[in-house]
Parts: structure tokens; C-alpha cells; sequence
């Protein structure tokens, strides 16, 4: 017979809670990315200049830990930008 301690349901409840914060980070990125990268669409100059600043910039700013989840993100949102 296997009992369960009170801090295994509570180790789970923290790696549920990790889990989530993970996937609303990747999806948060996923966002910015496609509003810059929606913005660089725009046929204003400067726009397009600050579109794609901040579209590197957020790129190389994505923790390489969350990168593939955020790729998933950016395939659901259908934009052109992927993490390498």
C-alpha cells in the first residue's frame, strides 16, 4: 500500500502552477511578436523601421528554454516569424 505525504500533493500543485506560468510566458512572447511583426506590415517608414527593431529584439530576447513553445504559439497566431 502506497500513502501519499501532504507535500507530494503539494509539490504537484507547484509544478501545475509552473507549468501554466510556462505556457503563459510562451504565449505572452507569441503575442508580441505577431503584433511586431503585424505592425512591420504597415506602409509607413518608421513603422516599419520600428517593427522590425523591436521584432529582433524580441526574438533574441526569448529565453532558449521557452522557445519551442513559443514557436508552437507563433504557428497557432500564423505569422511568418519562427526561433531558431
Amino acid at each position: 500500500m502506497v500513502t501519499r505525504s501532504p507535500t507530494d500533493s503539494a509539490e504537484g500543485v507547484d509544478t501545475a502552477k509552473q507549468s501554466v506560468r510556462r505556457w503563459q510566458t510562451a504565449r505572452t512572447w507569441a503575442r508580441l511578436i505577431r503584433e511586431a511583426e503585424a505592425l512591420w506590415r504597415v506602409d509607413v517608414r518608421a513603422l516599419r523601421r520600428l517593427a522590425s527593431q523591436e521584432l529582433f529584439q524580441l526574438v533574441q530576447e526569448v529565453p532558449p528554454r521557452l522557445r519551442r513553445r513559443v514557436n508552437l504559439w507563433l504557428v497557432r497566431f500564423n505569422v511568418l516569424t519562427r526561433l531558431r
